[in-house]
């Protein structure tokens, strides 16, 4: 593989790793606003869980192409976990968490879908993008469902 394809396979996974570090940190954020909720609770914990472990298999994978992991998220999803702590205090704190969860979730799905059509991102990248595509879809049904 050459250079400008590993650069780009690794510059597409760091792109949505930083997507998903907002999105776990999201995760936490929301079941620290439903800490009276204590089923909404253990699912955002778990979830936050979940992507921690997504995070971390797509570090190893740019490790092993030979780049350097994206590790912190980006300030768009630091201050969309601010507007959720915020609306939490004007609304239900469970419907606040379940549309923060539905938007943030729709953000991360276009962002790694954007990321998977790269004809450079292929075999184990794009598994993992897959992965990460599914798990942001399924989050976005699970928030829609709730809401």
């Amino acid at each position: 593989m050459s250079d400008t394809m590993n650069k780009t396979e690794i510059d597409a996974l760091n792109d949505v790793t930083k997507v998903l570090i907002d999105s776990q940190k999201g995760y936490e954020k929301c079941a620290d606003v439903t800490d009276e909720n204590f089923a909404f609770q253990a699912e955002f914990r778990r979830r936050a869980n979940d992507r921690a472990g997504l995070i971390n298999r797509i570090q190893q994978q740019v490790r092993s192409l030979g780049g350097e992991p994206q590790t912190e998220g980006g300030t768009l999803g630091a201050l969309h976990r601010t507007l959720t702590e915020f609306s939490s205090l004007f609304q239900n704190d469970a419907k606040a968490a379940l549309e923060a969860v539905d938007d943030g979730e729709a953000h991360l799905a276009s962002a790694i879908k954007d990321r998977m059509d790269k004809p450079e991102v292929q075999g184990q990248s794009q598994a993992l993008l897959q992965e990460a595509y599914a798990s942001a879809s399924e989050g976005e049904a699970f928030a829609d469902r709730l809401s």
